[in-house]
């Protein structure tokens, strides 16, 4: 059957009642974007865009406190243009600046709120490995017409639709309004997200797994004895070999695991302790929360259901268990055992 368009998929989920009209639409203004950045991506050092932002004496650094590349700047700006002006949005919030950005009053509201990471994997960027943008869509609350930092501290369960876009070898938009998870891939020469698979579905079981293992030393000790019988293979507890795969951009480390099983941990280490953890909860663990469990899969801090986590600040980090359910499950099974003081 011929692969159907983005635009008609979110027509078709309008006209089944499962979405509203200004979410179909947010929803392509933001796809639109993406295919802006996928083109930046794209041309690589003949755009311009490699390397980091500001000048040698004086780096650009976003509120993490990390170095921002040339194209983490683009991308941020990007989405914040396209997404201004059409009318759908009450706010927006963006992991690479400190508030969120209230809609000028120029332009006309909407009743979403729209949180982003423009450009996930950024340090990836210059060595061409797949980067992308992730993004995570809330209601904006009752009566509040000029929405605060405060109103986006929703919990995962909230969202109503979260995506990601991966610029790699082909450009693919992941896309769940809570009704599974379905992949688009960009065909270049229509200009046109097309639907290539519906329903993904993350195999329960697993032989696969992503972790940075360089911050093993930091590691708490459940984690430590949970990668150590993985390790062990075929002839430890675990009873079967495990290979390692790590991306160091969680876009696509989660859409292969999306696309044939694993897990990926970014688990809570001595390093970030007083941070609570390395990624964001609103623009990374939840919107890709939203995706895995959608497609069958889950998602966990290690100690709790992701999306069951309240949030405290618009930065807020969390370790992430994210991935084929059984091996989810049994990664928590060791933090559980240990805080049991088993």
């Amino acid at each position: 059957m011929k692969p159907i368009s983005l635009t008609r998929f979110l027509i078709q989920e309008q006209h089944a009642g499962h979405i509203n009209a200004d979410l179909r639409l947010l929803i392509e203004v933001v796809a639109r974007a993406c295919k802006t950045i996928s083109n930046a991506v794209g041309k690589g050092a003949l755009g311009s865009v490699l390397g980091e932002a500001g000048t040698p004496e004086s780096a650009s650094v976003n509120i993490q406190g990390e170095a921002q590349k040339k194209l983490d700047v683009l991308s941020n700006e990007i989405l914040l243009e396209a997404n201004e002006w059409g009318g759908h949005l009450a706010g927006l919030a963006s992991e690479e600046m400190e508030h969120s950005h209230p809609i000028p009053n120029a332009y006309p509201k909407g009743n979403y709120l729209l949180l982003f990471d423009p450009l996930d994997g950024s340090s990836n960027i210059d060595v061409n490995i797949s980067v992308g943008t992730i993004f995570s869509v809330l209601r904006c609350p009752d009566g509040i017409t000029e929405p605060g930092d405060e109103h986006f501290l929703q919990p995962g369960t909230a969202q109503v639709c979260a995506g990601y876009t991966t610029y790699g070898p082909s450009t693919m938009l992941v896309l769940t309004v809570g009704r599974g998870t379905h992949a688009f891939t960009l065909d270049r020469e229509q200009g046109s997200f097309m639907l290539t698979t519906r329903d993904l579905q993350i195999p329960v079981e697993t032989k696969e797994f992503a972790i940075n293992m360089s911050n093993q030393r930091h590691w708490e000790a459940p984690m430590q004895r949970y990668i150590a019988d993985l390790l062990a293979g075929k002839d430890g507890p675990r009873g079967k070999d495990f290979n390692m795969r790590w991306v160091a951009s969680m876009v696509a480390d989660v859409h292969r695991i999306l696309t044939r099983g694993g897990i990926f941990i970014y688990p809570l280490d001595a390093k970030m302790r007083d941070k609570g953890g390395k990624l964001r909860l609103m623009y990374e663990a939840n919107p890709m929360s939203f995706l895995v469990e959608q497609a069958g899969g889950a998602a966990s801090t290690g100690r709790g259901r992701m999306l069951d986590v309240v949030p405290t600040g618009l930065h807020q980090r969390v370790p992430v268990f994210i991935g084929s359910k059984n091996e989810v499950n049994a990664a928590l099974r060791y933090h559980a055992e240990f805080d049991a003081g088993k």
